[in-house]
Order: structure tokens, then sequence, then C-alpha cells
């Protein structure tokens, strides 16, 4: 498994399709502010339309894009016709909800979903996204991929037989997949872990680290997976990544830590043992400094 898998496994970050909107003309669709941890987006089927924001450039939309946005910052999707707007009608009556201005034929076709995840884990990702991450697949050479995706999704979401909204909502989490390789590959991208997940060299210990938690992993070590030597690798590491190879080794093992102690199944000590520490009380110094209370606390919060 390469090293984006394994960081999006350890995230349990959950898919959920909430509508399909067929618009023609002129229309405005608002969609408010969305609590924590619930990171809304928008696949362009077919036609175009512009993203609108209160306090950021307006985003033109075309067929093949794909919008995501991790804090949920409220947007207004609109319409390029002139003439007045028509009434918007939500039929809720099929597995998956359907917003429609007219009978005929529409001049977009969208599908509305939104990523759900809790604090913690799913941080190592969302935290090191912008608020607005806009992904053009066809631009970005996925198009023929892209196209059997959507063709797939178009076809579940007319026909609606049986599992269409689970086929639905599990390929919205492979655009998801694709949006982050995409976007972890650009140039300019703030340090982060995408940043260094992107990294053709860099990535191979982040992936090391994941696959390995236990093993005594120390910089030279992880050096080698780069195959850099250790200053370099120190260096570009902490350029790309905002992070010291040590520290990011430690928030790895204390999120694998933290799904672990969630599970009930392993003592403690076990844990200590999975993560790469040789002692019990170590591992309850290093888990307390970096989420801010025991092993045991955490274990009882649920």
């Amino acid at each position: 498994m390469d090293a984006l898998s394994k960081v999006i496994a350890l995230t349990h970050i959950q898919g959920s399709l909430d509508l399909r909107c067929q618009m023609a003309g002129s229309f405005e669709l608002d969609h408010p502010q969305l609590i924590p941890g619930e990171a809304p987006f928008h696949l362009v089927l077919a036609g175009c339309a512009t993203l609108l924001f209160a306090r950021r450039k307006a985003l033109e939309l075309k067929a093949g894009d794909f919008v995501l946005l991790p804090r949920g910052i409220a947007h207004t999707i609109k319409g390029s016709g002139d003439e007045r707007e028509t009434t918007v009608v939500l039929d809720t009556s099929g597995p998956l909800p359907e917003r429609r201005n007219t009978d005929g034929e529409a001049d977009m076709d969208l599908l509305c979903g939104r990523f759900m995840y809790a604090p913690g884990a799913a941080d190592l990702i969302m935290s090191t996204l912008p608020d607005v991450v806009h992904i053009s697949f066809a631009e970005e050479g996925h198009l023929n991929f892209l196209q059997s995706v959507v063709a797939m999704m178009r076809e579940e979401v007319k026909q609606l037989s049986s599992g269409a909204l689970s086929i639905v909502t599990a390929l919205s989490e492979v655009l998801f997949v694709l949006a982050l390789r995409s976007y972890s590959k650009k140039e300019g991208i703030p340090p982060s872990l995408l940043a260094l997940l992107g990294d053709s060299r860099l990535s191979h210990a982040v992936l090391a680290m994941t696959k390995e938690p236990q093993k005594p992993w120390t910089v030279d070590t992880l050096a080698k997976q780069a195959s850099m030597s250790r200053a370099t690798f120190a260096r570009h590491f902490m350029e790309r990544g905002a992070t010291s190879p040590m520290d990011l080794l430690t928030t790895l093992r204390m999120r694998l830590a933290s799904d672990l102690l969630a599970a009930g199944k392993l003592s403690s000590a076990d844990i200590a043992e999975r993560v790469g520490y040789q002692s019990e009380a170590a591992f309850a110094k290093a888990f307390r400094k970096k989420m801010g209370l025991t092993p045991a606390a955490f274990r009882r919060q649920g």
C-alpha cells in the first residue's frame, strides 16, 4: 500500500451523497456554513455553473470539475441564464433526493455530498488543505478514467436500482482520493503532510513510518528509505512538511494508538509495543504530550 492510502486509512473519512441537482436557466443554490467535521463536495456531471463565495474569488465550474470545501464554508452555485429565476423543487421520494427547476432538459447536472470526519486523525489531511480545493479532472489527465466513473455515477443515479446509492457514495470516495493525489502533486502547495506524500522520494519515508510504526526509526534509517543523505533528507523533509521526521513519526504513532485504544481490544502495554515504545510508561508520556490526556483517559472517553 502506498503512503497516501495508508494515511487516508488512518483518518476514517467517510463519504455521503446528499442530492442531485438538475437545473436550467437562472438559479441560485445557497449552501450555508456546515458544522466542523463536515466537508461538502460538488461534482459537475454535465453543463456549467459559477461557484460564489462571500470573501473570495468566484470559480467557474464545468463538466468534470470537482470541488471540495474542507471547512464547509458557505457558498452559492449560480446558473448562467439571464431570464428570471424559476421555482426550485426538491423531490425526496427516491433514495437520492433531486433538486430541479425544469421539467425539460437541464443545463447543469450536479452531484452534491459531503465527507464526514471526527477531529483527530482526519486532521492529518483536512487541516493541510485550503478552504477550497478545485480539481479539473479533465485537465489533470484523468479524463478517460473520470468519464468512466462519471458515466457509472450518472447511470446509477438515473436507474436507482438496488444498491445504487452505495455505489455512487463509494465512487465519490474514489474522487476524493483522486483529488488529494492531484492536489499533493501541485507546484507551490504549502508545506504539509500532503506535500510530503506528493514528493517521489520523501513519500517512501512516510510510507515506511505508516507500514512499520513499531520499528526503532531514526533520521538516518528514514533517510535511507528516501535514498538521501541524512542532512539532505532532514532539510528537505522540513521544507516540504513543515515538521521534522521524528515529530511526524510520533504523530502517526499516536494516531494509530488512538485507534487501537478506541477499539478496546488491546492493553496499553500491547499498544505501546505495536507503535514502537519499549515501555508502557514511555508510551503514556508521549501520548499525553501529543494528545493532551493519558491513554487511560482517552480510552474512557471512547
